[in-house]
């Protein structure tokens, strides 16, 4: 449990961190089970269960991601003064772009927003921007934002050329029906490697905010904040995102068991690589890639590149939008409180 001393509004903070741990959880539930669903591996119910239990999973194994969010993103002399009201504007312009990009079916990413909404209001609260941020640590978090997309389009259209190769002599109708299982299997590596990463965001805000509000000595997880963020984030996924799989999986290209399960296991190949080197990465960037990779193997006119255009800009606007939202949030919240 909590140590004595916090205050409301960091119990205010802890909550909408989770709140937010809960909306990533249904919002980027379709990075794991969306090829698994739209391929009727599973049905959509066993498929969201399978992913809130994996993604718990995931959640508590590494804290990793955690501290390169709390130590990462504002420089070290501000992070342990820093006032709880821009942290609550940053969790807040988060959520606020989560929402509508949810309702408007966009697979955006939930790191970006996270990210972007901390850099917004830190900024906001100290506009010397070299003094309120971490470059060396920003530099690392883009730098890993920047390239796992990539990498992932490119190990997806690797792992597809070579199952394409190993299976080219056998019927259609045998392969899917084997690939169908095995995408079981990979969708519990997506699902797995999803909650190592992104659960773990939410932990860093919590962090963060225990740290500069004196209730911890050092930037470390703890144990009851590991299992509420990993609980948030499991509960949301359960809760799915039906939108937002109808356009990572459907709208982006025509998809087979098979291409489900290259796309699944290179995304969540390069996620939990990020994992292990405490790198914030989008899954949903990732798994979109991947997913265009794989078509893109077979040919070009398999990707329905309209449908991606749309799905990068929603990528390019999301950090500098969710900035402006939390830096506006911090602006009305600190009139409001008169700071």
């Amino acid at each position: 449990m909590p140590e004595p001393g916090i205050t409301p509004m960091l119990v205010l903070i802890v909550v909408l961190a989770l709140a937010f741990d809960f909306i990533n959880g249904f919002h980027d539930s379709a990075n794991a089970i969306a090829t698994t669903v739209l391929t009727r591996a599973l049905s959509m119910r066993n498929a969201v269960l399978l992913a809130a239990a994996q993604n718990f999973l995931g959640a508590l194994i590494w804290e990793g991601v955690a501290k390169s969010i709390a130590e990462g993103i504002i420089a070290p002399e501000v992070a342990h003064t820093i006032p709880a009201v821009v942290i609550l504007s940053a969790i807040l312009g988060a959520i606020l772009w989560n929402l509508l990009t949810w309702y408007l079916g966009l697979p955006s990413s939930s790191s970006h927003a996270l990210i972007g909404g901390v850099i917004g209001a830190t900024v906001a609260y100290q506009p010397h921007v070299v003094k309120a941020l971490n470059v060396k640590g920003l530099e690392k978090i883009i730098t890993a934002l920047v390239l796992s997309p990539i990498l992932g389009m490119i190990c997806g259209a690797i792992l597809m050329v070579l199952l394409m190769r190993a299976f080219a002599n056998l019927p259609p109708a045998r392969i899917n029906g084997w690939f169908r299982w095995l995408q079981i299997v990979s969708a519990n590596f997506m699902a797995f490697s999803h909650g190592t990463n992104d659960a773990q965001k939410s932990m860093g805000i919590i962090t963060l905010a225990l740290y500069s509000g004196g209730v911890i000595h050092s930037v470390h997880v703890p144990i009851w904040v590991k299992v509420l963020a990993a609980s948030a984030m499991a509960l949301g996924t359960a809760g799915g995102g039906w939108r937002i799989i109808k356009t990572v999986g459907r709208k982006i290209m025509g998809l087979q068991p098979v291409h489900g399960f290259a796309s699944e296991t290179a995304a969540a190949g390069v996620i939990l690589g990020a994992t292990l080197l405490h790198a914030p990465v989008s899954t949903t960037h990732v798994i979109s890639s991947a997913i265009m990779g794989v078509g893109a193997s077979r040919r070009l006119s398999s990707v329905r590149w309209g449908v991606v255009a749309q799905i990068v800009l929603a990528w390019v606007f999301t950090l500098p939008a969710s900035a402006l939202l939390s830096a506006s949030c911090y602006l009305v919240l600190g009139r409001l409180l008169r700071l």
